[in-house]
Formats: structure tokens, sequence, C-alpha cells
């Protein structure tokens, strides 16, 4: 759901004299296209250019999108082209089926770039998931923006390139409101942050004997944990990307702070499925389940993506989070918070 609201007080429109960060690269790195055909620079000459970098299980950016879905359905009749391009994190993000099918179930209608080979990543030398590109309607790039925030400046970075160009999108700014994973996070109870299962990437793992690297194992894990800490207990294999469950029963336990907790995962195997139940404190999550579970913590597997598994409606605290793959053959990839 989108609306229209005035500039905030205290928010000071952005100046006319936005830099000249450097020349529009484009999109010729393109492995395939959503939404649109291919689309190049003598599409683009005389439009401004919004380009977002995403890959569809982060969920920084999908904090952001709906922002994008907003600026896209407010300024495209004013000359506005919102470009995503999709750079995958993990192996199965290359999968286009999988960009596909993300891109339908987020309501995405704007183009978007299927970047696999990280050809547009490298020709604009980004680092970041999301990153915002700003560029004027002679395909000079005025302003970027990296992570979640700055909504208001952005906006009216936009309104101020299209008024250059010679339209008229007023100053009121987009209002949201969003559900479920793009609900922004609660940033003042946020004490935990991103952390992998993979061990070219994961801290903090508390498993007795530790990572042992690409052979199966049975692992233990300990009576407590300190904050931010993780463990696993049963039998899995740990890889570069993930930890990947070899027998029923698989747990994963992780002491966090937040409102929210979300896994990215997965079936290990296309077209198979993995059931879990998954605990707060050693109990049933209750009214602070997430969408992708009941009430009694239980919930199903069935493709590669972010799931949210708790998002509590009390007082935020350390809890501890123990989740039991009631089949084998979960890939655990990461977790995130908000």
């Amino acid at each position: 759901m989108t609306g229209h609201r005035p500039m905030p007080p205290g928010v000071h429109r952005a100046s006319a004299q936005l830099p000249f960060e450097s020349r529009l690269p484009y999109f010729d790195g393109a492995t395939g296209w959503l939404n649109s055909p291919p689309l190049a620079k003598e599409d683009l000459l005389g439009k401004v250019v919004l380009v977002g970098f995403w890959t569809y299980t982060c969920i920084n950016w999908l904090r952001q999108l709906p922002y994008l879905r907003a600026w896209a359905e407010k300024y495209t009749g004013e000359g506005l082209v919102v470009v995503g391009v999709h750079t995958p994190e993990f192996p199965f993000e290359q999968d286009e089926g999988n960009v596909r099918r993300a891109v339908a179930d987020m309501r995405i209608g704007y183009p978007v770039a299927i970047d696999s080979d990280y050809a547009i990543w490298s020709a604009f030398a980004n680092h970041y998931w999301p990153a915002l590109y700003f560029a004027d309607a002679q395909g000079r790039i005025r302003h970027h923006h990296y992570g979640e925030g700055e909504y208001a400046k952005s906006e009216m970075v936009i309104q101020q390139l299209l008024t250059d160009a010679g339209s008229d999108p007023g100053h009121d700014l987009v209002t949201i409101d969003p559900t479920g994973l793009e609900v922004q996070a609660d940033w003042a109870g946020l004490r935990s942050a991103e952390n992998y299962t993979g061990y070219g990437r994961t801290g903090d793992f508390a498993s007795p004997g530790g990572i042992v690297p690409d052979t199966p194992t049975t692992y233990a894990a300990p009576d407590t944990l300190r904050l931010n800490h993780w463990a696993l207990s049963g039998g899995w294999t740990i890889d570069q990307q993930a930890a990947v469950s070899n027998t029923a029963g698989g747990r994963i336990v992780y002491r966090f702070h937040a409102r929210d907790l979300h896994m990215v995962m997965g079936p290990a195997a296309a077209g198979t499925s993995v059931r879990f139940q998954a605990l707060v404190d050693g109990q049933p999550p209750g009214d602070d389940h997430g969408g992708d579970l009941d009430a009694e913590g239980f919930g199903t597997v069935t493709e590669q993506r972010l799931h949210q598994l708790i998002r509590q409606n009390g007082r935020v605290a350390d809890r501890t989070f123990e989740i039991t793959f009631l089949d084998p053959g979960v890939e655990a990839y990461a977790f995130t918070f908000g």
C-alpha cells in the first residue's frame, strides 16, 4: 500500500548541485531480463534511471523493496526508469527460475536485469546489497546510497533529477504500509548481526571441537550459549556456503537478541521438502511465530529462500532459538535479524 506525504520537518531538499560521480555503465553484461526486453543505452537516454542492486534473500533489500515499488509506481510516468539488478549471493540465486519466482512473489513490476556472472556488479564497482545509483537524463550518476535508510533523501534526489529533465514530479513523498518481511527493523532492540553457517564466513560457532570442513560429522550443542553464538546437534556436513543436515533430527541452536529472526535455507534436493519445529527458550513460539511456521513452531521448507521464523510481539531480550529438522536434507545458509 502506498500513498503520499509532505516532506517531513527538518529534512532539507537535496542540493541543487548534486555531483557528477561517473557515467552510467548500463547493462550489457546481463545474462537475462525479467519484466522487460533488454534495456540498452539508447533506451535510457533522456530518462532518469534508478539502479538497485539486490539479491532475493537479502533482508536489508527486502525492507527497501516497498520504497522501490512505490517510486516506480509514482514516477515512471514522469520519466523515471527503475532497474533492479539481481546479483546472486548464494549459488541457488543464480537459478533464473528461482529469481523469476521471487519477482512474481514479491510483486516486482519494474525491469530486472539478471546479473549471474557479476558483470554489471563489476561495471559499477559495486560491493553492497542493497545499493542504489541515481542517474540523470544525460546518463551521469549523480548520487548513490548503500544499505537501508535515507528514503526521504533518495526520493528527493529522484524528484530533483526529474525536475532537471523537464518533468514536474511535485514534492510530496510516498508513504508505505509494509507487512511481513518488508517491515522495517526494530533497530532500538537489535543486538544480533547477520551470521552464516558455512565455514567460509561464519563466526561464534560453539559446538565442541569446532567445525570439521566438508566432512559428515556428528555435532553436539552445549547446554548454554553466549549471546550471538550458535551450535549444531546431530549429523551435518558444513561446506563453505552452508550447513547441510545428513540425518533426521538435526538441530541448530542460536542465542539472539532481536525482534525478528530469519533463516536463509532450502531443501538440498530440488522438488523435496523438509519438515521442522522451532522453539524459543524451549517453548513453542505462540504469538511470536513468524510467517513461515505456526504457533506450535511447525513448518516445512519447500524452496530456497529467506524464511521468517520469529517475530516477537513483546519485550525483546536475550533468547535461545532452536530449530529441529524432522527430515534430512536441508541446506542452512545464514541467519538474519530485524
